[in-house]
């Protein structure tokens, strides 16, 4: 069983920045490809960002290629978002995923943490 936290939500001003964090307890979490995810107030949750076991390959959403950048630490184990020129379309709760298959980009996430609201102000 893997636990995913997320932090580093919040208010901020659309052009801001902001880096989410995403802890992964358990040992063989580093083996599991991780991802973010969002849910904007009314609509689906929908897929941000992926990165691969190693960190070498990624892949993002359209809607925030060449805003955002995901990495990862599996020293600690620990998922990082990176978000910059923040829109207040990027509004929503951001969840961090893990996916257990060798897939890539996987088709299904097998474990979610909570989430953690980004409130993108004008």
């Amino acid at each position: 069983q893997v636990q995913l936290v997320e932090a580093g939500g919040g208010l901020v001003q659309a052009g801001g920045s902001l880096r989410l964090s995403c802890a992964a307890s358990g040992r063989t979490a580093i083996n599991y490809i991780m991802g973010w995810f969002r849910q904007a107030p009314g609509k689906e949750r929908e897929f941000v960002a992926v990165i691969t076991r190693s960190g070498g390959s990624t892949s993002y959403a359209d809607s925030v290629k060449g805003r955002f950048t995901i990495s990862r630490d599996n020293a600690k184990p620990t998922v990082f978002l990176q978000m910059d020129s923040l829109k207040p379309e990027d509004t929503a709760v951001y969840y961090c995923a893990a996916a257990t298959g060798l897939e890539f980009p996987p088709k299904n996430m097998n474990y979610w943490g909570k989430g953690t609201l980004v409130t993108v102000s004008l």
